[in-house]
């Protein structure tokens, strides 16, 4: 699947060292699986949390899926070993926590290479801290391997000793200018994960906060997040109907003089939005069905 294209909407976290919960994930309709060995797993079980991730990657069990492995952070003493196995598993990416500039990207994009990682694995960046935010054209730039912004927003609220509030006030200005720097190096941006899972409505609000915004999905952190997110960060049929409109009202008009689209004029940008928009429709819905 296009890498561009490719639906990421709901990439959901899963401890690594939960054998029942990387079952589990078999049956999940998320975009992308996140199998975590850092902040899920105690210290005495990261060895049995890397071998685990390793050995389920390896065995291919989620189909179309995105695969994810969240390795340590590289200031830590696993993060080696546990780039190694990770490469050797061979997910579709590997993420890395608190990556705070762009040296620190190329040192992990050289890791991977040197542990063995083909051309095709990908890297997602978390940004966590106000010197990555304040740096992160930097990052999103420093490397070809590098697909994705992952917001931390947890840990960027603590670094900023602030307060996590509905509408995420303290934390706006840094999502929008990771959301900025993503779009000008043509990345995709994930937000970070919703704390309160059982607060349906307020998982949904910062969701649709976060679609509004401009981001390509939402980190999630329990299954029952994976529905809404899912709904959220789609089209609607709506958007799916007017963009075709658009699309017919472009064509017809042969793309010269005044088009118009049920009263609105339509120019260049509302038609890449229109293709746009339908592009995506149709790489969701070409990962969903069928859905192993």
């Amino acid at each position: 699947m296009d890498q561009a294209l490719r639906p990421r909407r709901s990439p959901l976290f899963m401890p690594g060292a939960n054998a029942r919960a990387l079952d589990k994930a078999k049956g999940l309709a998320c975009d992308a699986i996140i199998i975590d060995l850092e902040d899920a797993v105690a210290p005495d079980a990261k060895e049995e949390a890397r071998r685990r991730a390793a050995e389920t990657v390896a065995s291919h069990p989620y189909g179309t899926r995105e695969v994810v492995i969240r390795v340590n952070g590289m200031d830590t003493p696993w993060y080696h070993d546990d780039l190694t196995a990770a490469v050797a598993a061979g997910p579709d990416a590997i993420a890395v926590p608190k990556v705070g500039s762009a040296d620190q990207v190329r040192t992990i994009a050289a890791d991977m290479e040197a542990a063995g990682a083909p051309a095709d694995m990908r890297l997602w960046a978390m940004i966590e801290t106000p010197r990555a935010v304040l740096d992160c054209l930097a990052i999103a730039e420093a490397s070809p391997r590098l697909a994705a912004l992952v917001m931390g927003t947890n840990d960027l609220t603590k670094e900023l000793q602030a307060q996590h509030v509905p509408g995420r006030a303290p934390v706006t200005t840094a999502l929008q200018m990771c959301l900025l720097a993503a779009r000008a190096a043509g990345k995709v941006i994930l937000d970070g994960v919703y704390n309160d899972v059982r607060d349906a409505e307020g998982f949904r609000s910062q969701a649709e906060e976060a679609y509004l915004m401009g981001f390509d999905g939402k980190t999630l952190i329990h299954p029952s997040q994976v529905g809404p997110a899912n709904e959220v960060f789609a089209p609607s049929q709506d958007e799916v109907e007017d963009a075709r409109g658009v699309l017919d009202a472009w064509e017809t008009g042969d793309g010269s003089g005044v088009v118009t689209y049920q009263g609105r004029m339509i120019e260049n940008l509302h038609v890449d939005t229109a293709r746009r928009i339908l592009a995506l429709a149709d790489a969701i819905s070409a990962a969903e069905t069928p859905r192993d």
